[in-house]
């Protein structure tokens, strides 16, 4: 497959979990209404789940397609594509430290 073609579904792997990045950030930062309310057992059981639902959601949109790619025999495309994804979401992060430093 054309580089640029991955490089494209590379960018918006990275860009879907970025915006959910910012999803779950904007619902954490709410939080604090919501467990002030809850018992001893519900905010922590609550932000585990979370935790636990976040990593499976991101490791399906940063890994799902290599993954698919892989077992369909294009081995080679599918590691490109992985490390593409991972190259643009290491991009975005140092963009938002570097908005967050200034």
């Amino acid at each position: 497959m054309n580089k640029n073609k991955i490089a494209l579904y590379a960018l918006g792997n990275a860009a879907i979990a970025s915006c959910y990045v910012a999803l779950v950030a904007a619902i954490m930062s709410g939080a604090e209404q919501f467990a002030g309310k809850a018992g001893d057992i519900v905010a922590p059981m609550g932000f585990l789940l979370l935790f636990s639902s976040s990593a499976a959601i991101l490791a399906l949109a940063v890994f799902g397609r290599p993954v698919a790619w892989y077992m369909e025999g294009k081995r080679s495309d599918a590691v490109t594509l992985a490390v593409y994804t991972v190259s643009f979401l290491l991009i975005i992060t140092l963009a938002v430290l570097l908005i967050l430093a200034l």
